[in-house]
């Protein structure tokens, strides 16, 4: 009737149900058909993704699947799970519905959002039936979801029996493992599935099999209190005392699960080891210890658990006991005999951590025991230390009333009545203070209760504030807590006469702490008593009050001081003043206090000569910037300079602060300025690399040939630093300039630099000029740049763009390229310019071939090829008549002077003579160069020959395998 009165079909409800969702949840056939037939959509998703044919499946109606299906239902449909028609069917025993869909699909092993197939949902719920169609129709069985995990391990940890014997008779694999290790008896144990986890051992698995993190079977039952599993277990022969990847036993989780009592009773009446420890050394009673199992504590004693056995911090499970409060368990091993006055973590005792952690029960306990109550841990501390920086005012007077010493200090010479200001205990403070305690008692350092309590950190203490940090509103309203509370102990002390004027050793005293930890009450109520006297110069402290509260950001305390001071831009022992502090660290809110209240943004430090503006560009603080600028009445501010002549806009580029920068530009900064090594903005950068920076340089028509202290132009290092895209923008720009001069103070070219640094991409870029296709500048060449540094390509590059010829030029040392590919053993380009026909025997200025140079220099690899392949002549000699030999020999390299005399065939060069007189002879003997003397005699060195000195080389004859000594 109301689809007659053209009521919409496919309307939907809140959770975007369509009426043929709602027709095939109730499995009505008729309805279906008809709304199908009246237009409603038949795959409609709702807002979980659900189709019909979900619903129809999920109601096991098999009459309202095949009228879905007929009228084109997608078998294949997913929903926000990724899961299809035949993973519902699967979940809800809908067999028949699975037999309808089934031919219809592609694969039956198609997997959801976890990674499960419809045969993981049918083991999970225990569907046996729907399991062997699922088989039947090619299930895969060992098909795992995304943790690993197969069908076996679902059915097993739910104990469906029939499933996992179904699955085993068909091959699953009874030992298979999921991501972490767990086998099907793990998950069996972990759930108490007694009789899936006899069954699988009556299969004969592993009992002692282990996870990855080395736990056993029965190491999961104990955990979770499966005492019937863990009976089965130990009764199959399991090891009771496997130790799991950190050294835990069975019997560790069973005394330390919640449920885990009888477990432990059946793991201690079969053998198990009650003082076995763990890596860290906890044993069985210690686990009992952090969870307070008094009973199953009593258990492990009764059967020989060693009471004071200590893991590696040293701590008794008495002294976890009392960590952790447990005042029953401490009854317990007291009543055993356990030793109150063992030394643990830190040499604390009990006791200490009883206080400490603010248990009065348990100390209350441990005093009964005789305990002597000022015995001081490592570090000086007694128990009323602990207990005032635990915050139990009972622990306190229990301590006290047990004759405890309020007036012991540690061993840096603080006071329990330190350790509660610095905690903000304010009932502590008033009961130690109230028996007699020194308010202006000072420790080691020369600080007082007083300055702990105006130091009171009001972050660290999570504790208190919780999970407060996650949430700004809650944090604020923690931080006031805690602040109300950090006054009430300051109001108190200075009720008390604690002193707010002491000073501690580095001239800090209560005022400059609450500054630096931003507390605005605590510095109101401290400036009411000092009378101001912070500003004093001869305090000793290297920062005043108003520096510590700017450089932290603490805004409100700031504002506080402000009220008080008078000299704003009172220095710090650099020079620095608050403003500057405050915006280096980019605090807006103490920037604009200050300056509101007339701080100088001109002041300039002590060592970098810096400005507030210079601070905050270094980091990028653009907000503080721009309030800087905008209180400037000059407007040359902008380009002040500091030490290195550097103004806030080289800064901001050197450091690629893009805001800043922008900033800066905006407010007319000089983009041409200099610093005092004659870099401009620009420079510094192409230097620093940091592009957009550069872009903006260069829309505001920046001066592109500005050369620094060395000539550099920004082209210069735009080609040594590899900056291709910049430098081509910048060779337009230069080259419509009518004065373009590329050459820096030693003469080298942008091409140079790209040559030395091996920038091909830059060279390409130089080389599309005409004016860089001739070598100008510097004589050491870019081929030579090129070469020395072992870059052939770019010496490719430069032989192909310009002709052969470059590879004879020469440097002012008359050296060819080839020289330099000789003296640094490139024997790649060494190849590189024979093949261009470079001259092998070219001579420099000191009359060195080549093949001279890598011989003096102990280049083998380049003497090879120059001997062997270029056929380099061995005659020659230099300016002091040294032939190749010669120079080989003088600085003791065998291996080229062997390669150069495999060539040597003429006896004359054998015994050639330099300027000394010296044949080769006389110098490989000096050398102690055995193999080339033995060499050298064997092609007929003449043993005679005596060289200026008179002296011969005739040693090796008298003293052979030595080295040769020169004859005085």
């Amino acid at each position: 009737m109301l689809i007659h009165k053209t009521e919409d079909v496919n309307t939907l409800d809140s959770e975007k149900r369509t009426p043929l969702h709602v027709a095939a949840f109730l499995g009505d056939a008729e309805i279906i058909e008809l709304l199908i037939l009246s237009g409603a959509r038949v795959n409609a998703k709702d807002n979980m993704w659900l189709t019909p044919l979900h619903r129809a499946v999920a109601s096991r109606s098999e009459e309202a699947v095949q009228v879905l299906i007929k009228h084109s239902a997608d078998v294949n449909a997913r929903d926000k799970n990724w899961q299809t028609p035949l993973h519902v069917a699967a979940a809800n025993k809908a067999v028949k519905c699975a037999e309808v869909i089934i031919p219809l699909l592609s694969s039956v092993n198609v997997s959801d959002r976890g990674g499960r197939t419809a045969l993981h949902h049918a083991a999970l719920n225990g569907h046996v039936e729907m399991v062997n169609l699922l088989l039947a129709k090619g299930a895969n069985i060992n098909a795992f979801d995304k943790k690993d995990r197969r069908a076996l391990h679902w059915a097993a940890y739910m104990g469906h029996l029939d499933v996992v014997a179904l699955l085993i008779n068909h091959g699953a694999e009874v030992t298979c493992k999921d991501k972490k290790g767990y086998t099907p008896l793990h998950a069996a144990a972990s759930n108490g599935q007694i009789n899936v986890v006899k069954h699988l051992l009556n299969l004969g698995v592993e009992i002692d099999e282990i996870n990855v993190y080395g736990n056993t079977a029965l190491h999961i039952a104990c955990y979770n209190g499966q005492d019937a599993v863990v009976n089965e277990l130990i009764d199959y022969g399991a090891n009771v005392n496997q130790p799991n990847n950190n050294g835990f036993t069975p019997l560790h989780f069973a005394a330390a699960s919640t449920h885990g009592a009888l477990c432990l009773e059946l793991l201690v009446n079969n053998g198990a080891d009650v003082n076995i420890q763990s890596k860290d050394g906890k044993s069985p009673l210690h686990m009992t210890a952090v969870h307070g199992r008094f009973t199953r504590s009593q258990t492990l004693i009764q059967n020989g658990g060693e009471i004071d056995c200590v893991d590696k911090d040293g701590n008794t499970p008495l002294h976890v006991a009392a960590r952790y409060g447990h005042e029953l368990l401490i009854n317990t091993l007291i009543t055993s005999g356990a030793d109150t006055a063992k030394c643990g973590i830190h040499s604390m005792f009990p006791l200490h951590l009883a206080a400490l952690n603010a248990h009065s029960d348990c100390c209350r306990k441990l005093l009964s025991s005789g305990f002597e109550i000022d015995t001081p841990d490592k570090f000086g501390r007694t128990c009323l230390h602990a207990a005032a920086a635990g915050g139990n005012v009972e622990c306190i007077k229990l301590l006290q009333s047990s004759g405890a010493d309020f007036h012991k200090k540690d061993k840096c010479g603080r006071t329990p009545l330190h350790y509660a200001a610095a905690n903000c205990h304010f009932h502590c403070i008033e009961t130690l203070v109230t028996t007699g305690a020194n308010v202006n008692e000072t420790d080691d350092w020369g600080r007082t209760a007083l300055h702990y309590a105006a130091a009171s950190d009001m972050d660290r203490n999570k504790t208190i504030l919780g999970n407060a940090h996650e949430n700004s509103e809650e944090l604020e309203r923690a931080r006031e807590l805690k602040e109300k509370e950090a006054t009430l102990c300051l109001e108190f002390l200075l009720q008390n006469d604690a002193n707010p004027s002491i000073r501690d050793k580095e001239g800090y005293n209560s005022v400059h702490y609450a500054a630096a930890y931003g507390h605005r009450q605590c510095l109101e109520l401290l400036l009411e008593r000092t009378n101001n006297g912070f500003e004093e110069s001869d305090s000793g402290a290297t920062k005043s009050p108003l520096h510590l509260a700017a450089y932290n950001g603490h805004h409100q305390a700031l504002e506080v001081l402000l009220q008080s001071l008078v000299d704003l831009d009172i220095r710090d022992e650099k020079g620095r003043t608050a403003l500057d502090l405050a915006a280096f660290k980019g605090h807006t809110e103490c920037v604009e206090a200050l300056i509101n209240q007339g701080a100088s943004i001109f002041v300039k430090d002590n060592v970098t000569k810096r400005t507030p503006l210079h601070a905050s560009v270094i980091n990028g603080h653009t907000l503080c910037l721009r309030l800087l600028l905008e209180i400037a009445d000059n407007p040359e501010v902008v380009d002040v300079k500091d030490a290195k002549g550097q103004t806030p806009l080289m800064l901001a580029v050197a450091y690629g602060h893009i805001d800043a920068v922008s900033l800066l530009l905006e407010k007319d900064a000089n983009i041409d300025t200099v610093d005092i090594l004659g870099c401009t903005a620009l420079h510094r950068g192409i230097m620093t690399g940091h592009e957009e920076c550069v872009q903006m340089l260069l829309e505001q028509e920046v001066s592109i040939l500005c050369k620094d202290s060395r000539g550099r132009t920004p082209l210069h290092y735009a080609a040594a630093r590899g900056h291709a895209t910049w430098l081509s923008e910048l060779l337009q720009m230069a080259l419509s300039e009518e004065d373009c001069c590329f050459k820096d103070n030693q003469g080298y070219t942008p091409l140079h630099w790209a040559c030395y640094n091996g920038n091909e991409n830059c060279i390409e870029v130089l080389l599309e000029q005409k004016c860089f296709r001739k070598f100008i500048g510097n004589p050491f060449t870019p081929l030579h740049c090129a070469i020395i540094n072992d870059h052939g390509n770019c010496a490719s590059l430069l032989l192909g763009a310009i002709d052969s010829s470059i590879v004879s030029c020469r440097d002012d040392k008359g050296r060819t390229p080839l020289h330099a590919a000789a003296f640094a053993d490139h024997v790649e380009c060494l190849q590189l310019l024979l093949r261009h026909n470079a001259q092998v025997n070219a001579v420099d200025n000191s009359g060195k071939t080549a093949l001279m140079m890598a011989a003096e220099n102990g280049q083998a690899g380049a003497v090879d090829i120059l001997v062997n392949s270029a056929q380099a002549d061995l005659t020659v000699k230099d300016k002091d008549l040294n032939t190749p030999l010669h120079l080989a020999c003088s600085k003791g390299h065998e291996k080229c002077a062997l390669l150069i005399l495999d060539k040597i065939q003429d006896e004359s060069l054998i015994n050639a003579k330099n300027n000394a007189l010296q044949t080769p002879l006389h110098v490989a003997a000096r050398n102690g160069l055995k193999v080339v003397v033995e060499e050298l005699l064997a092609k007929g060195a003449c043993v005679l020959a005596v060289d200026e000195n008179a002296s011969r080389s005739n040693g090796p004859r008298s003293a052979p395998g030595t080295a040769i000594q020169k004859e005085e």
